[in-house]
């Protein structure tokens, strides 16, 4: 039988600790959002609506979770001070990225990316490389008096010198201060506008920089177009569209070990559960990318 907080919904046998290769972490952290709310509410809406996609995948004419399992870890209990947060995100996802199992992250504000990323540093060390898909590029150093807020993430993973750099891609909003860093930083940070990925600018450089890489995926649904993920705390114009956001995820798993990922910042809104399937399916898809291409046995 299933359970209300199983994600896809998958019997015993499949989603059991011990069959599982695939652990999903629920992280419903919500502290410095600056715009719209609810990002806490994410991972049990992706998690519900999940239940309503179909395993069948017609790319891969079979159903992949079936090959892989998964199995839905208990929502982490949080303190509301966004660097203690991350303290325990680190430490929680260290503890079950040791079991070798890959590890799934389900916020929750973009904040959780920093403990998510430290965590799979503590447990499989480095280097890594973070493949970003964002309509923000997140590199300020600090905002609304906090280096841990949402708006930081990419540049509090870059204080590690374990990570290699930063890769993003949709990003259709920056201030003048992550134009400088990025600018005064090319071989750490590489931003693709989403004009870039709209008009396929964006691959052969990209795959030269993953290729051979292990990497550590986030994605923000503020990376895809509001048509597709409206319930997010601020949509911003000319998104990626959903073809050209599996694309990014099909060519990177071709050339690199995702060795951990999350999803982040969907802020369900009733009348609009349109997004909380779409993320779910996005999840589904980028997990099956990763599992079935290699994964971690990548080089």
């Amino acid at each position: 039988m299933t359970t209300s907080d199983n994600f896809l919904g998958l019997e015993a046998t499949l989603s059991s600790f011990e069959r599982a290769g695939v652990l999903v972490l629920p992280i419903p952290f919500e502290a410095t959002v600056s715009y719209g709310g609810g990002a806490a509410g994410g991972p049990a809406a992706i998690i519900s609506a999940s239940q309503q996609v179909e395993l069948y995948d017609r790319e891969y004419d079979d159903e992949p979770a079936l090959r892989y399992g998964v199995h839905t870890l208990p929502a982490l209990d949080l303190p509301d001070d966004p660097e203690r947060a991350v303290e325990a995100i680190r430490a929680a996802v260290a503890d079950v990225a040791r079991t070798g199992k890959f590890v799934v992250g389900l916020g929750g504000e973009h904040t959780v990316s920093v403990g998510v990323g430290r965590g799979l540093l503590d447990a499989l060390g480095g280097p890594l490389t973070v493949v970003q898909i964002d309509a923000h590029s997140d590199l300020r150093n600090e905002y609304e008096g906090t280096p841990y807020s949402h708006a930081c993430i990419a540049r509090r993973l870059l204080d590690d010198p374990a990570i290699e750099q930063v890769l993003q891609l949709g990003i259709r909003s920056v201030c003048p201060e992550e134009v400088v860093f990025v600018r005064a930083n090319p071989d750490r940070a590489r931003v693709w506008y989403a004009e870039a990925v709209h008009e396929d600018k964006w691959r052969d450089d990209f795959i030269a920089r993953v290729r051979g890489r292990r990497v550590f995926l986030t994605i923000d649904v503020d990376g895809l177009d509001p048509a597709v993920a409206p319930a997010t705390g601020t949509p911003e114009p000319d998104g990626l569209t959903w073809r050209e956001t599996l694309d990014i995820l099909r060519t990177l798993t071709q050339h690199a070990a995702v060795v951990g990922m999350d999803c982040v910042e969907l802020a369900p809104s009733p009348g609009l559960h349109m997004a909380d399937f779409a993320v779910a399916k996005l999840v589904y898809k980028a997990i099956s990318y990763i599992m079935l291409s290699g994964g971690m046995e990548k080089p």
